[in-house]
């Protein structure tokens, strides 16, 4: 459900910067670093909306990938650590510390 909320507000942008940019279609004078150049207004505002999305795309797949590989290491930390944990499980205690403070949570 969540996934097609998600659609359906993109498709609702979409709808909105498509109609903006209709409504602008005059010429103006863009300035590219070093050379300037005329262009119809809603090129510029459709390549704007564009350029955005390819933009945020790329740091939002840059934090997953970040995020799959903390979770790859976690995942192998959690392994070691349930492995430890089951050699302690089948050969006892080691720490006689360990028997001692069980014994006396008993009395």
């Amino acid at each position: 459900m969540k996934a097609q909320t998600y659609v359906i507000i993109a498709i609702i942008f979409m709808i909105l910067v498509a109609v903006f940019a209709v409504t602008n279609v005059n010429p103006v004078m863009v300035t590219y670093f070093f050379w300037e150049i005329e262009s119809p207004l809603i090129l510029v505002i459709l390549f704007s909306v564009l350029m955005g999305g390819v933009i945020t795309a790329a740091v939002g797949m840059i934090r997953m990938f970040k995020m799959q590989r903390e979770i790859k290491q976690l995942q192998k930390e959690n392994t070691k650590l349930k492995k430890e944990m089951d050699i302690v499980d089948l050969h006892g205690p080691e720490d006689e510390s360990i028997e001692a403070s069980s014994d006396l949570e008993n009395t």
